[in-house]
């Protein structure tokens, strides 16, 4: 039988002589040159082509990929570093079964990037993958953004800015936060306002993502050149975030859902960050005590207090749900000291009381674990119900016989994906340095 290979092929082999006691090796490097690798619609009026960022060092591809292959001893080297201090820090922070996740999620994080050289700086694009082919999904950057945090802060502003200028030059026309940017590699927005529409996930995680860059890097002058589109999105939360409208939340495989209690938490959050970004740019603060008074009676709507043991419900007023409060996260991570002990007491206390074999499931609608939410959860919960759930997801990679790349939604019960939306080497799992994001 003759089969065509429809596909370029090349071949590369090298003589090693003789190779008996001491083992020899060969590098070959393989690279793939892009002139231009994003058409993007920012500040200029119309999308413009951005190139590759190797065009900022090098004149030819061939210049670059040569640099690059002779450069390999130092990356490699570079990279050992990097791999023994993510190592290193996971055991101290969580131990051996969060160090098998945090290494498995590096590469599959930083895979989905493209940085690319506009006009005026560079910029990172992040592709969704899998679940869609947007780009700078704002709700994917969110979950992803902590091991941004951990490495380097600047990464989350370059992740930032083409969301902040697409929207700054007046390309989008809704008061709330845009969902992303188009499908890769066509990052030009949507004019029309046609974009999948999360308002509430999208103005919250825009707010908190940009005090947590802000605080990181120092840079208050990030907090004051967006103040203007920062407040916009703060009054969205005022008007929503208590009882929020019916609509989609991050987890929209789910469907929309009204008065969702995790997601009222996020912009109740995003207010309380809002005062703190008043206060740091000098500006009278509007949101603190519109936050405090939200606070205060999502309390009484989102606790089911006759529960055994208590917790936080789906939705409010449905007695019979519950959802993982992952939301929760920000407080913690933007160290307002916002939301009381006792919340946090309680979510710990409850989640291992539905916890199955593989995961706690992300609510009561499905048995789907969400590993990313998971693991924001547990970077918050004690030490008990973090080792929990840290040693569920581990037991998930090491049992199950699953080929695909690292995913974060699978069933809590078998650990199988088939019933499950078909997410793989999703960005998402950057969400696994949360608690390593929070050392600082």
């Amino acid at each position: 039988m003759t089969y065509t290979l429809r596909r370029p092929v090349f071949a590369f082999a090298q003589d090693l002589g003789s190779v008996s006691g001491e083992a020899k090796s060969a590098l070959f490097t393989v690279g793939l040159s892009q002139d231009q690798v994003v058409k993007y619609l920012g500040a200029d009026p119309e999308p413009i082509a951005l190139d590759g960022l190797w065009k900022s060092a090098y004149k030819t591809p061939v210049e670059s990929l040569v640099a690059f292959h002779h450069e390999y001893a130092d990356a490699d080297k570079a990279a050992s570093a990097l791999d023994a201090k993510i190592s290193a820090d996971s055991v101290a922070a969580g131990g051996a079964n969060y160090e098998i996740i945090t290494t498995l999620a590096v590469r599959q994080s930083f895979g989905a990037l493209q940085v690319a050289r506009g006009p005026r700086q560079a910029y990172i694009f992040l592709k969704e993958i899998s679940s869609n082919g947007d780009s700078q999904t704002v709700d994917v950057i969110f979950p992803a953004h902590p091991i941004f945090l951990y490495l380097n802060p600047e990464l989350v502003r370059l992740l930032l800015d083409p969301l902040y200028e697409n929207q700054e030059a007046g390309h989008y026309p809704h008061s709330w936060a845009i969902h992303d940017l188009g499908v890769f590699p066509n990052a030009v927005g949507y004019p029309q306002g046609n974009d999948e529409w999360m308002p509430l996930e999208e103005c919250g995680n825009m707010v908190i993502m940009t005090l947590a860059y802000a605080q990181r890097a120092g840079d208050t002058a990030y907090l004051e050149r967006h103040w203007p589109l920062l407040d916009r999105w703060a009054q969205y939360l005022v008007a929503d975030a208590l009882i929020p409208a019916e609509q989609l939340s991050t987890d929209d495989f789910a469907g929309a859902l009204h008065n969702q209690t995790n997601l009222a938490i996020k912009g109740i959050i995003g207010l309380k960050a809002m005062s703190d970004i008043a206060r740091r740019t000098g500006r009278h603060d509007d949101y603190g005590s519109v936050a405090d008074d939200y606070l205060a009676r999502w309390r009484g709507l989102a606790t089911n207090a006759a529960a055994t043991p208590p917790h936080t419900s789906l939705n409010y007023g449905n007695s019979s749900s519950y959802s993982l409060l992952y939301n929760l996260y920000a407080d913690r991570l933007l160290g307002l000291g916002f939301v009381g002990r006792d919340v946090y007491d309680m979510q710990s206390a409850f989640y291992p009381s539905v916890a199955l074999d593989f995961g706690v499931p992300n609510d009561s609608r499905h048995r789907w674990a969400k590993t990313d939410w998971a693991l924001f959860c547990a970077a918050v919960a004690s030490e008990a119900t973090r080792d929990l759930i840290h040693g569920l997801v581990a037991r998930w990679i090491g049992e199950t016989p699953i080929a695909v790349p690292f995913t974060d939604i699978y069933d809590a019960g078998t650990g199988g994906i088939n019933d499950a939306p078909q997410f793989k080497a999703r960005p998402v799992m950057g969400a696994s340095f949360a608690l390593l994001a929070l050392e600082r």
